[in-house]
């Protein structure tokens, strides 16, 4: 998701966003554990993003 559409959203809905980025980086994380990771640079946009989604819920504050 884009930085202009993640300023647009309200804390809770930021919140509720960080719950199904953090669900999304479980699976890829168990599926690089058991070897069925095809795609290895999801990890790292679901990680980059976790991180700006939190910048934002700071920044609300």
């Amino acid at each position: 998701m884009e930085l202009k559409q993640l300023k647009s959203k309200s804390a809770d809905e930021l919140k509720a966003h960080l719950v199904e980025l953090q669900k999304e980086r479980f699976a890829l994380r168990m599926q690089k554990a058991t070897g069925q990771l095809a795609k290895t640079h999801e990890a790292r946009r679901v990680r980059r993003e976790i991180a700006r989604v939190n910048t934002l819920l700071g920044q609300k504050k």
